[in-house]
């Protein structure tokens, strides 16, 4: 120890040692020779895991707007399929004519018909060009593969068996029908779901549209009515041509207003 202390070159770099110098030159770029200018592994994970993390939402938000885009143009499209098949409903109910056919026992009995699922009515209102002049149309509800009710409209001329049928609503767990029955002895009426007096049509309908607890209902009433009378046929009608209902005896018949 005592003899490093002694050479004058140990000492000169011992005292600059001590005045807070350094044994290395500096380098022209003012850092220590071997340091190295760029990121560190650590510095270089973190930037690109923030960069993976900014890619990920924005992919998340892209994905999103898109499908808030999809689900908006379904509801769109579902709200107006809706509005027209009501729409439909309401036109081919209103323009309702009480006609009349002739069994070959000799009853006259209206067209109309109506249970929960069910409807049939003659009508002057086609939803399509396919049918001309007065028409039957019949409605009818069915299940589908997702749990669902289908209410489908069906309907042809009178005295033509081909008919058309198109798919009005398919997007709710439960579709029925409910007619008013009044008693003419009865001072108030009644909602029935099923339509048993032959001599009358129903004052008016109840379509029930039901997803989950929610139940939209609609009243379409009947704006014609008619009485059972004896009407002369069509064929005692010069120039009128018969239009006969398969199964029939006589041509049909409209009843009195």
């Amino acid at each position: 120890m005592t003899s490093l202390l002694r050479d004058p070159e140990t000492r000169g770099r011992t005292a600059f040692k001590a005045r807070g110098g350094s044994l290395f030159a500096a380098s022209p770029s003012g850092h220590a020779p071997g340091s190295q200018n760029g990121f560190t592994l650590l510095e270089l994970m973190i930037s690109i895991t923030l960069i993976g993390i900014i890619v990920l939402v924005i992919a998340g938000a892209t994905r999103l707007g898109f499908r808030s885009v999809d689900t908006g143009e379904k509801k769109i499209e579902s709200l107006e399929r809706i509005r027209t098949s009501l729409g439909i409903i309401d036109c081919q109910i209103q323009s309702q004519v009480p006609l009349t056919y002739t069994e070959d026992d000799g009853s006259r009995k209206y067209y109309f018909q109506g249970s929960r699922d069910s409807m049939q009515f003659s009508t002057n209102y086609s939803y399509s060009s396919a049918a001309r002049g007065y028409i039957i149309a019949s409605y009818r509800v069915a299940p589908d593969e997702r749990g669902n009710q289908v209410l489908y409209v069906s309907e042809n001329s009178i005295g033509i068996e081909n008919k058309t049928e198109a798919k009005l609503f398919d997007t709710f767990n439960e579709i029925y029908f409910e007619y008013f029955y009044k008693d003419p002895t009865a001072e108030k009426g009644e909602w029935v779901d099923q339509w048993t007096d032959e001599t009358t049509i129903p004052e008016k309908v109840k379509i029930h549209l039901v997803s989950g607890a929610k139940d939209f209902s609609m009243i379409i009433p009947m704006r014609a009515k008619g009485s059972l009378t004896v009407m002369p046929s069509a064929s005692s009608v010069p120039g009128v041509p018969v239009v006969r209902q398969p199964g029939t005896r006589q041509s049909i018949q409209r009843s009195t207003q």
